[in-house]
């Protein structure tokens, strides 16, 4: 039976690895990427550094198969990433300057890097937490990413936080299915990309 427990710092290298491996709308992004941590800096590692009182991983007799983080404040979040976080990694990583279609994935990345993506307000103020979950192949279909999305939500509701979002591209379908199984419904972003669906829901869990 897989062990579910508080990550801790000798978990990062598994986190990163698992962003990786799951980076592309749920499968192995390894070949796309040169930096294999490019995904992990930005949508994993840095809610395991700075947020650790609500990040989980899901341990098997392999190691470490998957995760859920997040944070009950997306905008106090983003404001934190900005002072505490995406400074040194914008030292390691040069910015690409404007968008181009000849940009290499590790490009784009480097984009986010020096150019976070923001929540739109209407999201973030009425679902102010938000959540990521990666799950390895081996530990999928088996209720077990529903169990992290649950157990997360349990964690934010006892912090005050009263409902939650998840942001993802529109053309992951499985995505947005499991979202949908876990009670998140469609939200109406009033900014932001085109390319991203948002989906809400209150934590109470029932």
């Amino acid at each position: 039976m897989p062990n579910l427990r508080f990550a801790q710092a000798t978990d990062l290298d598994a986190i990163y690895s698992i962003s990786l491996a799951t980076g592309l709308a749920g499968s192995d992004a390894t070949d796309l990427y040169k930096d294999g941590r490019l995904v992990g800096h930005i949508y994993s590692a840095p809610y395991a550094c700075l947020e650790p009182d609500l990040a989980l991983v899901l341990e098997d007799t392999t190691g470490v198969a998957g995760f859920v983080v997040g944070t009950t404040d997306t905008e106090s979040w983003e404001a934190r990433l900005e002072r505490d976080w995406w400074p040194h990694l914008r030292t390691q990583y040069p910015d690409p300057g404007e968008a181009s279609s000849d940009w290499t994935p590790d490009q784009k990345r480097w984009a986010l890097i020096h150019r976070p993506e923001r929540t739109p307000a209407n999201i973030a103020r009425g679902f102010p937490a938000h959540m990521h979950v990666n799950l390895l192949p081996r530990q999928q279909h088996q209720g077990q990413g529903a169990m992290l999305v649950q157990t997360w939500l349990e964690l934010a509701r006892d912090r005050g936080a009263p409902a939650v979002h998840v942001g993802m591209n529109r053309a992951n379908a499985r995505a947005l299915r499991f979202w949908a199984r876990c009670g998140f419904q469609p939200l109406s972003a009033d900014s932001g990309a085109a390319r991203t669906a948002w989906m809400g829901r209150l934590t109470i869990c029932g």
